[in-house]
């Protein structure tokens, strides 16, 4: 009785559109009052979810992404692909994917890229005689490989999650996330050679150069996220700290585009964003606390290794899982509630966490760019300033590229381990 008032409670926020941090937390209330539990289970649980050290480290990346893109470091990362890859037939397209690899690196989250990103190059594309609806699609759709290159704050999610070292997750994350990016390049670029759409000439090497000068204090931010997690120097939060101390160096002396008087307003955004996903978190470890007491993750992987114990198809069986989950469910929900079960059930066929957690977030990401709760998707829309519908229909090719690059992260586990096996092993 008590577990079929959860699931229809949390079915039907979803349904009528509360948000889901509110959504858990109504279900997980019900279920404590009907079951008789005491309500400081609720305070308790949300504490114990959001009581780790690494979990600190999302408000540093956050406030990072915040200052360098105020920064003017978006523009600066924009023409440097521009200068690579705009020369290209869909050139701008092919930029918009370069772009939104390089400012993964900064931000760590889909939707800042997608804000970020989409903000500059949409425009920018239908100006340029690209459709509106192939603009805002590529943009939703690269946006995804912002939390799977590093830093990636899902990434550290799961690390709290599962106690697998951060610094391993995000360099397992980096040759899947390039691979990810390049493969929509790929299918980017056949489609603007279909639909002949516009180039730009080469700006030669002396706009090269400039441009590589401009971005690369992004780069070299990246840089010091993973040189200072690699060596064991920082911590995950310290290397966050040291990352916004960083992107407030650039922005208020390098490229001096950050104004003093607009580094409160940032601090306050960043503050506001870091709250709400902390208590997303908080309300999502009370509703998984409630799916572990009922014995939720054991009968899940039971009952599917009781239909088959094959390895390949146990691994489909969850991409479907996860992929339908994503197109109903904020990532940092679905990773908090689903991780754990699912990482039982992928550890009984012989899976690694890390290798696994790369499956998840890919998985995740890609739901990013479905209906009905595809937020990158209804971001770029309406920036594009077009109905939602004709933007699905546009990124269907790029969605369909990227779960095949998932089925191979998926079944080849050396696209995701080879890099920490090399730098860590």
């Amino acid at each position: 009785m008590e577990l079929l008032l959860l699931g229809a409670s949390f079915v039907v926020g979803l349904i009528i559109g509360l948000p889901v941090a509110v959504t858990l937390g109504v279900s997980s209330l019900l279920y404590i009052l009907v079951a008789g539990l005491p309500l400081a289970v609720i305070p308790q649980k949300m504490y114990a979810g959001i009581d780790s050290f690494v979990l600190l480290s999302i408000p540093g990346f956050i406030l990072a992404g915040n200052l360098m893109n105020h920064g003017g470091i978006t523009v600066r990362i924009v023409r440097f692909a521009n200068a690579i890859v705009g020369w290209l037939r869909g050139g701008l397209g092919l930029s918009n994917i370069a772009a939104s690899m390089l400012f993964g690196g900064i931000s760590g989250t889909a939707v800042a890229d997608a804000a970020a990103i989409g903000g500059v190059m949409i425009p920018g594309m239908k100006k340029a005689g690209y459709p509106a609806d192939f603009s805002a699609a590529v943009t939703a759709a690269s946006a995804t490989v912002g939390p799977i290159i590093p830093p990636s704050v899902p990434m550290i999610i799961v690390g709290a999650l599962s106690g697998v070292s951060v610094g391993r997750m995000f360099v397992a994350g980096a040759v899947p996330g390039v691979f990810l990016g390049l493969a929509m390049m790929v299918t980017a670029y056949i489609i603007a050679r279909r639909r002949q759409f516009p180039r730009q000439p080469w700006q030669g090497l002396r706009e090269l150069i400039a441009s590589f000068v401009g971005a690369f204090w992004a780069i070299f931010m990246t840089a010091i996220v993973i040189v200072g997690l690699l060596s064991g120097v920082m911590t995950p939060t310290e290397t966050a700290v040291a990352a916004s101390i960083y992107a407030f160096f650039v922005g208020t002396v390098v490229f001096r585009d950050l104004p003093i008087r607009r580094v409160i307003p940032i601090l306050v955004e960043s503050a506001v964003s870091s709250g709400a996903i902390l208590i997303l978190v908080g309300f999502a470890n009370v509703f998984a606390w409630i799916l572990v007491t009922e014995h939720i993750p054991n009968m899940i992987a039971s009952y599917v290794l009781s239909v088959t114990d094959n390895r390949y198809v146990v691994l489909l069986l969850i991409n479907v899982v996860l992929i339908f989950i994503g197109m109903f469910m904020e990532t940092i929900a679905a990773l908090i509630i689903m991780f754990v079960p699912l990482l039982t059930l992928a550890q009984g066929i012989g899976v690694e966490p890390i290798h696994f957690a790369v499956i998840v977030v890919l998985n995740l990401m890609i739901g990013l760019t479905t209906p009905p709760v595809g937020v990158c998707l209804f971001i770029c829309a309406n920036i594009a300033r077009r109905p939602l519908q004709s933007v699905v229909v546009a990124i269907l090719p790029f969605v369909a590229t990227n779960i095949v690059v998932l089925l191979l992260v998926t079944y080849v586990p050396a696209i995701s381990m080879w890099l920490p096996g090399l730098l860590y092993d």
